[in-house]
C-alpha cells in the first residue's frame, strides 16, 4: 500500500472503524451507550490494543512522523503491561529515583517478559544517558 492510500486511512475511526477492536473483541461500533447500559461493555473494551496503536503508527510513518510512529510502537508494547508496571518505570525514570541498576534490570524485564524490545531500548538509553561519567 503506498503512503497516500495509508495517510487517507486517517482517522481510522471514520474510514476503518471495523479494523478498532477492543481488547475483547468487539469492534469500535458496538461500543454504545445502550451496550454498555446492557452490560455488553466492559472497562477493558476502552482501552487501546497494540492492534490499533499499530495502525496509528503506520499512518504517521506513511505520513513522515518517524518520532510519532516510534512512540506509538513504544505504547503498544505497554499496552499488555499491568499499570503498576508502568508507574513503577515511570517512577525510576525520573531524574536521581533509580540506579543505573535498577533500570537496566527494568529493560531486562520489559524485554523479556512482556516483549516490548523498543521500550526496553529506550530504558537502556536513559540509564546510559542519566548514568554518563565525565572523562
Amino acid at each position: 500500500m503506498d503512503s497516500a492510500s495509508v495517510i487517507a486511512q486517517y482517522p481510522l475511526s471514520e474510514s476503518a472503524p471495523d479494523r478498532l477492536k477492543t481488547p475483547s473483541g468487539l469492534v469500535l461500533n458496538d461500543i454504545t451507550l445502550g451496550a454498555v447500559l446492557e452490560g455488553r461493555v466492559q472497562m477493558q473494551d476502552l482501552r487501546v490494543t497494540p492492534e490499533a496503536l499499530e495502525l496509528q503508527a503506520q499512518i504517521s510513518e506513511a505520513a513522515g512522523r518517524i518520532q510519532l510512529a516510534e512512540n506509538l510502537r513504544r505504547a503498544a508494547e505497554l499496552a499488555g503491561v499491568p499499570e503498576e508496571k508502568i508507574l513503577q518505570i515511570y517512577t525510576a525514570l525520573r531524574p536521581g529515583r533509580s540506579s543505573q541498576e535498577v533500570l537496566l534490570g527494568l529493560a531486562a524485564e520489559l524485554e523479556n517478559n512482556w516483549q516490548a524490545p523498543r521500550c526496553a531500548r529506550f530504558l537502556r538509553e536513559a540509564a546510559k544517558a542519566y548514568f554518563k561519567r565525565e572523562p
